[in-house]
């Protein structure tokens, strides 16, 4: 039997265990030092009070204190961490790895190292001990899944990437179900940077809503329809020119991690409501107060990207002009400022050459 040991309690991490118990794996699910109260929950009667549904009583649960037993013996260790978490989650599973296991990354995000871009499968490769950080395998999921609609099993479809291409028919193996579909690729970097993105894509595409209450009722009924869909379209041909310019397939931003991705990130979740209450007209630091002890995960992958962004602009690697959406929001979370997109600004720098009778002036 194919032991998998899920890494992250919340809610995406948890959900990962519906399709790996029905496929007749072993189970076991670790909390972070911040899921202690999601494990006690557990351990009483198996219920998760996020996804507010039990999970399935196979499921193995440990606390963090005993992560070394719980990845003893893992064919697969899942990390279901946020994006803040990898170098802790480095630290806590390193000793414990053995050669051959494969790591999937279920959390979304990149950094900035030394003036460059990193995707999170290498920056935890990078902070893992020496001796084990090349003889474990590393793969990623990517693609449209709400945690509380895969616990319900509700249809899902997914892409498991890697750069080994060899471990992709194994964990598809492992994972899919008759309602969880799974594609595979070995486009890591397109993957991931899309998956990324779709954070602070889909907050902006939220300041619709809140530009829409703050305005007040149209006399007709008019909605942000068009506004949304235009910030949409915009996120998703910046996706499309970070990933070209970091190495990744023009293909994977039109499938189910870039296009897909965004727009069931759109649909609510934290990012979401993080874009109504600044489209309504206040400033981030207010926001915040709104929604405490929430990670919003689109303005951390903001901060985190924008210095590598600023120097690769520097550097004359990227046009200074090709993301005004993503600097825009960089203003908006960092400086308390308000909403001023300029929407003749978008489309200008695209990653493919639009029709030739398409044109802005």
């Amino acid at each position: 039997m194919t032991i998998i040991t899920i890494v992250g309690a919340g809610v995406m991490g948890s959900a990962l265990t519906f399709p790996a118990v029905d496929n007749q794996n072993e189970v076991r699910l670790v909390g972070t030092h911040l899921d202690e109260a999601i494990i006690e929950s557990l351990r009483k009667d198996h219920f998760h009070p996020r996804l507010r549904r039990p999970l399935n009583e196979a499921v193995k649960i440990y606390s963090h204190t005993e992560i070394a037993e719980a990845i003893k013996d893992a064919d697969v260790v899942g990390l279901g961490i946020n994006s803040q978490g990898v170098h802790w989650a480095a630290e806590a599973i390193g000793p414990h790895l053995r050669e051959g296991q494969i790591i999937v990354m279920v959390t979304k995000g990149m950094e900035s190292v030394d003036s460059s871009l990193k995707i999170l499968p290498d920056v935890l490769h990078d902070n893992l001990p020496a001796a084990i950080c090349d003889k474990v395998h590393y793969a990623a999921i990517g693609g449209p899944s709400i945690a509380g609609e895969l616990a319900a099993r509700r249809e899902t479809a997914v892409v498991f990437v890697s750069r080994n291409a060899d471990i992709l028919p194994k964990l598809r193996s492992y994972f899919s179900t008759p309602y969880y579909h799974i594609w595979t690729s070995t486009d890591l970097i397109g993957v991931e940077v899309c998956v990324a993105l779709k954070n602070p894509y889909a907050l902006a595409v939220g300041l619709a809503a809140g530009v829409l209450e703050k305005q007040g009722e149209d006399v007709a009924s008019a909605k942000m329809h068009n506004y949304a869909a235009a910030v949409f379209a915009q996120g998703l041909a910046e996706t499309a020119i970070m990933v070209q310019k970091l190495g990744g397939g023009l293909e994977t931003v039109f499938s189910l991690p870039g296009a897909g991705d965004l727009y069931v990130t759109t649909q609510g979740g934290r990012n979401s409501r993080m874009g109504r209450l600044l489209g309504m007209g206040m400033s981030y630091s207010d926001a915040v107060e709104e929604m405490p002890g929430e990670t919003i995960e689109g303005v951390d992958a903001v901060i985190a990207m924008m210095p590598a962004i600023d120097a690769m602009i520097a550097a004359g690697q990227l046009d200074a002009n090709a993301l005004p959406l993503l600097r825009e929001l960089h203003r908006i979370v960092t400086r308390n400022a308000s909403i001023a997109f300029d929407f003749n600004s978008f489309f200008s720098k695209l990653p493919f050459n639009p029709p030739e009778n398409i044109h802005h002036t």
